[in-house]
């Protein structure tokens, strides 16, 4: 199983449990209205255990079924679409999943149109407010949001950290060659394309920087099997997989280079009206630096010798030492190491 597909089956189980809750609320707010002074008391047939077991059953199939659609097809079609798409495929999930609720409780109960109306609206906005979380989750990246709720990085935080920096090479001419617009929607698709390898290798996305994008592991994660030098070739073999589309639409198929290096930043929570988690440290801007030395060498990827050390991947990659480097305003030089897969 993928990690796309585990954090997709993860969204699912989330909804799934947080609509069951709802439904046991809504059954306890009609009993307790039922037993209010405007009501005229319950119906005969009435009965609160049953009433809880519809409204939890109708959540938990309403979850399976309409959130399997938000979850698994309007965020995954309409994620490259405008906002206006969004809207009118999640309206019409609306409109499913209500029905579809409906038709549950009038089957298992007593039909009552006012109830069905009152539902209508109450599962209107819970699959609205659910769509509203799943795209904030996307904007913010997996798990950065949650991190935010529950302010996990109020207090700066001393964490180890993999960062690479992957930049598009020759950006400036083909920026020349295409025009802002054509150029711009080069980049979205490159962005876009790139992210399922990020991803499969638990990197996350910390920034795009113009045509520059920071990945970001966790150190372990990075680690494990090396896949924070696994994702660049990864990220290589997907694109020359695309080469029909990008040539078709762009007349090129972008190539890139990528410093990667790892260490110790400060990861805390900064804005006010717009509040995000960023990392602080001389790692990030050793990184970048050891990225601009990839056109001066003339190689795809250059890693500092002691991430290399540390990975334990030689049997895998070529590697070529490129001596000790003084980076750009350091005092100290680096030992970098340029890599190529095994053929």
């Amino acid at each position: 199983m993928n990690r796309r597909l585990q954090f997709k089956l993860k969204q699912l189980f989330i909804i799934m449990v947080s609509w069951m809750i709802i439904g046991f609320i809504i059954a306890v707010y009609d009993h307790m209205v039922v037993y209010s002074h405007i009501s005229s008391g319950p119906a005969a047939n009435y009965s609160f255990p049953l009433a809880i077991a519809i409204n939890i059953g109708a959540g938990l199939f309403g979850a399976i079924v309409g959130g399997s659609i938000l979850v698994f097809y309007v965020n995954v079609k309409y994620q490259d679409k405008s906002y206006a798409y969004t809207v009118i495929a999640v309206t019409v999930s609306f409109i499913l999943i209500i029905i579809i609720i409906n038709v549950i409780l009038t089957l298992l109960g007593r039909p009552d149109l006012l109830r069905m109306a009152k539902n209508g609206l109450v599962w209107s906005v819970i699959v609205a407010i659910t769509q509203f979380l799943l795209q904030i989750n996307s904007k913010f990246g997996h798990g950065i949001f949650w991190d935010i709720i529950r302010g996990k990085y109020n207090t700066p935080k001393e964490e180890r950290r993999i960062f690479m920096f992957l930049d598009i090479n020759s950006s400036t001419s083909i920026a020349e060659n295409l025009g802002d617009q054509k150029y711009h929607e080069l980049l979205k698709d490159f962005f876009s394309d790139i992210t399922n390898p990020i991803i499969d290798n638990k990197g996350e996305i910390y920034q795009y920087v113009g045509d520059e994008v920071v990945v970001a592991w966790k150190y372990e994660d990075g680690i494990e099997n090396g896949k924070c030098i696994n994702c660049f070739f990864d990220i290589k073999t997907h694109i020359s997989s695309l080469k029909e589309k990008y040539l078709k639409h762009y007349g090129i198929v972008p190539a890139f280079k990528a410093g990667i290096h790892c260490g110790k930043v400060i990861a805390g929570e900064v804005g006010i009206i717009k509040r995000d988690i960023t990392y602080s440290g001389d790692v990030l801007n050793t990184t970048s630096r050891i990225q601009s030395l990839c056109k001066e060498f003339n190689q795809e990827i250059i890693a500092s010798a002691d991430l290399i050390t540390e990975l334990g991947i030689t049997s895998r990659y070529n590697l070529t030492t490129l001596g000790s480097i003084k980076l750009r305003g350091k005092e100290k030089e680096m030992m970098l190491v340029a890599l190529m897969p095994v053929q």
